[in-house]
């Protein structure tokens, strides 16, 4: 069994969609697990969808421009099918689904967002099984991952439930065919749809090859291999040939967008080589993140989150933040899906950089301003070098007010804005 991981980027159009199928066809008829994410950028159309839900909008204006998106996609696909022909029952089954939560309340974000969000993957993997059925004729089998993918109820950033899940993909994920299964999603055990966070595509390709025994992984790229740095924001990136799992967990915790968080784990484990490839030029070695292997090149790597929130608390007598006041915090942190990517503590305060959200960052400050002095600074950037030296953090530095700035022994960060 392999496994192959398409992102939302490998199938922004019809002709990337033929481009995939291409590269599915050449693995031939052995087994293969191919795991797709929401096409371009649906699921940023979608998280749209729910703030229209959630916080009152404009509901229709984003439906359309969803499902008018995806009808352009399939003309592309089907040229010789009539207008009326080319979307197909299950796809028209999704989006009436869909457009049904129009008229739907929640009283909670996360619920919000996982029932409606993954409706991107259902209809990627709708369309791509479609396509590699009816016009390549492989033998291809559409699984809905959220009988699949057990997990707990932990909206937007759920756990696996790892015994039932391997059980479950165990008994239908077998023999010589193509399994199409949906990225990002799964179910806990009342059937409720749950989501593994941002970018979860990777993790969910990494839990099939687990469950699997997959003798590989590899995750399509519009990149020739994974960089020391996104090339649209740094220059001279260079590709990097090997990477070991600990260093690449690493590089994903601060954020290295070519790799989810979680995904390394179960590679390890089992020694499951994670290949790295480009699926605009198959034939390009990538790169290999396996045990051991090295960073190779040796050479500092660059990581760019945007989006920040820089919070800092104080108590309100001047005390000191000690252990009791940390637990609150993180405590709130968690309890509404707040990620937490740089911390730094003095005295009497303590400053977290986060991912501002436009629904949850508001609530958690309201919730922080009942115990504690609040101060934020926001429209920020956090800047991470792996294995940094002194000429290129101050290359960095450069055109940067820097807020908040950190150095350990391989990891320089900092916390800035332009000036």
């Amino acid at each position: 069994m392999k496994i192959y991981k398409f992102g939302g980027a490998s199938v922004k159009d019809a002709d990337s969609v033929k481009n995939v199928s291409t590269i599915v066809s050449k693995n031939g008829h052995e087994p293969l697990v191919v795991v797709v994410s929401a096409m371009g950028k649906t699921t940023n159309a979608l998280e749209e969808l729910v703030a229209a839900v959630f916080n009152g909008g404009d509901f229709d204006e984003v439906y359309q421009r969803v499902y008018a998106f995806h009808y352009e996609m399939l003309k592309g696909l089907y040229p010789s099918k009539s207008v009326d022909d080319v979307m197909s029952p299950a796809l028209t089954a999704l989006f009436e689904e869909l457009s049904q939560f129009k008229n739907q309340s929640f009283d909670n974000y996360g619920k919000a967002y996982d029932s409606m969000v993954p409706y991107g993957e259902l209809i990627s993997t709708t369309i791509i099984h479609e396509y590699l059925s009816e016009e390549l004729e492989l033998p291809c089998k559409w699984l809905d991952t959220r009988r699949y993918v057990i997990t707990n109820s932990h909206h937007r950033r759920a756990t696996v439930n790892w015994s039932a899940t391997e059980k479950a993909i165990q008994e239908e994920v077998k023999g010589h065919s193509i399994f199409v299964v949906q990225g990002f999603i799964g179910a806990d055990e009342e059937g409720n749809t749950t989501t593994l966070g941002r970018e979860g595509s990777d993790y969910t390709a990494s839990v099939f090859a687990y469950c699997t025994r997959a003798e590989s992984v590899t995750i399509w790229k519009d990149v020739p291999a994974v960089l020391n740095g996104d090339p649209k924001v740094f220059n001279n990136t260079i590709p990097l040939q090997t990477i070991s799992y600990k260093e690449a967990i690493e590089l994903a915790y601060y954020g290295a967008s070519v790799i989810h968080p979680k995904t390394i784990q179960p590679l390890q484990q089992l020694s499951i080589p994670l290949h790295v490839k480009s699926f605009l030029d198959y034939s390009a070695p990538g790169t290999t993140i396996t045990e051991g292997a090295g960073l190779h090149p040796f050479v500092p790597c660059f990581i760019r989150k945007e989006k920040q929130i820089l919070i800092t608390l104080s108590t309100h007598d001047l005390a000191f933040i000690v252990e009791d006041h940390l637990s609150t915090i993180y405590q709130t942190f968690h309890d509404l899906g707040v990620s937490v990517n740089m911390t730094q503590s003095s005295a009497i305060s303590s400053s977290f950089c986060v991912n501002f959200d436009p629904v949850i960052t508001p609530k958690a400050l309201k919730i922080l301003e009942e115990k504690f002095e609040v101060k934020f600074n926001d429209n920020l950037e956090l800047f991470t070098i792996r294995h940094y030296n002194p000429l290129v953090i101050n290359g960095l530095k450069e055109g940067k007010e820097v807020l908040v700035e950190q150095i350990s022994r391989n990891t320089f960060q900092m916390v800035c804005r332009a000036k």
